[in-house]
């Protein structure tokens, strides 16, 4: 089985994980309540999807 010969430095290592970030995920504002919500998702704060009420949201106390 085939062994690497030299170490691979910190930069060729560091270089090579460059892409591997996670990025932050999609939000888009809800457009009945404004609230920031996932894109394609029913709002969990008002239950709203593409301006109509889709499920109802009961408030906490």
């Amino acid at each position: 089985m085939p062994n690497p010969k030299h170490r691979h430095t910190r930069t060729r290592r560091d270089k090579r994980r460059a892409h591997d970030a996670l990025s932050t995920p999609a939000r888009s504002l809800c457009s009945s309540c404004f609230e920031p919500k996932p894109p394609h998702q029913v709002c969990p704060h008002c239950g709203s999807y593409k301006g109509r009420e889709v499920v109802r949201v009961e408030e906490l106390d």
